[in-house]
């Protein structure tokens, strides 16, 4: 199953020159926790709420004087299209990452995969899986 399916697509972006409170307002309107940072079709970073708290508010920096290009998490870690879904979660987790920019094999931004979108996935799986064996077991007549 291709990663997109699960994904924010298409993702939210803003260009590297845009202010930390524009960043922060498209964030706010898809209601992600991360946008991604392009600059004529090529991804350059990704500028997230921890990067909001620790590079502008623990900074004492001012939101609309602040690009996002100054703020950025630059460069950017990705994961491919063709990813597994296990593959993003343990790198997510390896590396302490809640959003991965999804590129396909052009390299050009696909998606935005978040924490969130794989844990609540998982848990819909699961969800499935253990209504389908109650199901079983309870269909089971006298006798076994």
């Amino acid at each position: 199953m291709s990663l997109l399916r699960i994904a924010s697509v298409p993702p939210a972006t803003v260009e590297p020159k845009a202010s930390v409170t524009e960043a922060v307002e498209v964030m706010a309107e898809h209601a992600v926790g991360a946008v991604a940072v392009v600059e004529n079709g090529r991804l350059l970073g990704i500028f997230t709420e921890r990067d909001l708290m620790l590079r502008v508010v623990l900074r004492h920096r001012h939101p609309k004087n602040t690009t996002v290009g100054e703020v950025m998490t630059a460069p950017v870690e990705t994961i491919t299209e063709e990813s597994h879904e296990e593959d993003a979660l343990v790198h997510m987790v390896e590396r302490h990452v809640r959003h991965l920019p999804i590129i396909n094999t052009q390299g050009a931004l696909t998606g935005m995969l978040s924490i969130r979108n794989l844990l609540e996935h998982r848990v819909d799986e699961l969800a499935r899986e253990l209504h389908s064996l109650d199901q079983y077991l309870s269909n089971d007549g006298p006798g076994g």
